[in-house]
């Protein structure tokens, strides 16, 4: 049985096996579990359902937010980017317009999946539903999700995905290290590239604190889940170019967690500190919440 406190010992019993980190997880899993990978695999099925429902009802133009202050970005940015003429290109503007829509749906309190949180619920779905609007299959989408499970579980045993905790680096940065390891792994890349390009999209987010407005997951988090994803994507390809993280994947989430450790109260959730106390942040929560 794997004991998930370490990402490198994941590739190389991969690697040994000649397999990939999925197929190793959701065998693994079906034994703990005492199910078989049939059965398993449907259950993941219907998480990726639900992703695309969420990205799919997200979009709509009256789509608000319960407080009132977000919702419609999802239709602006899906309008804007049916008209072909985006700087990033289709398969990024696809990728930011479902993490907007489904971490606005999130915010209306919509039905979506937790990726590992609610307030990083865009990043790995968008990245998954993008990859199947360019060509990949959906079983490979599926699978992937076991392999992001997986790290994001070695995530949890090992730092935290706690914006409490390790602030936003710990929600939205783990989350793109999951979206990079399943692009990599959907677009066939080996187990060392997908782990690579997990420690360099981690790296990358490391140092981003939490600050809510309101103290509500809308400002500047949703945001905050299309640049994560842009993120993912990034780090996807450098991985696959070949690019490796200096840093190994483990001693990543281990510095992220130290890092969090550092991270002042104020700028952990608790919307006392960063964008949440500025002018307009306090004006918001006034608006919203009262004196």
């Amino acid at each position: 049985m794997l004991e998930y406190h370490s990402i490198a010992l994941l590739v190389k019993q991969a690697i040994e096996q000649g397999v990939a980190i999925s197929a190793l997880i959701i065998a693994d899993q079906a034994e703990f579990m005492d199910k078989s990978t049939e059965e398993l695999f449907s259950i993941m099925k219907k998480n990726l359902d639900i992703m695309r429902e969420a990205a799919r009802k997200g979009v709509a133009q009256d789509l608000r937010s319960t407080s009132g202050l977000t919702g419609g970005d999802g239709w602006r940015m899906n309008e804007y980017a049916l008209k072909g003429a985006t700087l990033s290109g289709t398969f990024c503007a696809s990728a930011i317009t479902q993490a907007i829509a489904i971490a606005e749906y999130n915010a209306a309190m919509g039905k979506i999946v937790a990726a590992p949180t609610a307030g990083s619920c865009g990043i790995l779905p968008a990245a998954i539903l993008t990859m199947i609007e360019h060509g990949a299959s959906e079983k490979d989408a599926v699978m992937a999700l076991f392999t992001a499970g997986a790290f994001g579980m070695v995530i949890m045993n090992e730092a935290s995905i706690v914006g409490a905790e390790g602030g936003c680096q710990a929600e939205c940065g783990s989350a793109a290290a999951l979206a990079a390891a399943a692009l990599v792994e959907m677009a066939g890349g080996t187990p060392d590239r997908v782990a690579h390009a997990a420690a360099i999209a981690l790296k990358n987010q490391l140092g981003l604190v939490c600050d809510p407005v309101a103290g509500l997951v809308e400002v500047p988090c949703i945001k905050r889940n299309a640049a994560a994803t842009m993120c993912a994507i990034t780090s996807a390809d450098m991985a696959l170019a070949g690019v490796k993280s200096v840093i190994p994947i483990d001693e990543v989430i281990s510095a992220m967690w130290e890092v969090g450790e550092t991270i002042p109260q104020t700028l952990r959730e608790t919307g006392t500190g960063g964008l949440a106390v500025t002018p307009t942040g306090l004006a918001i929560r006034q608006k919203i919440l009262g004196a």
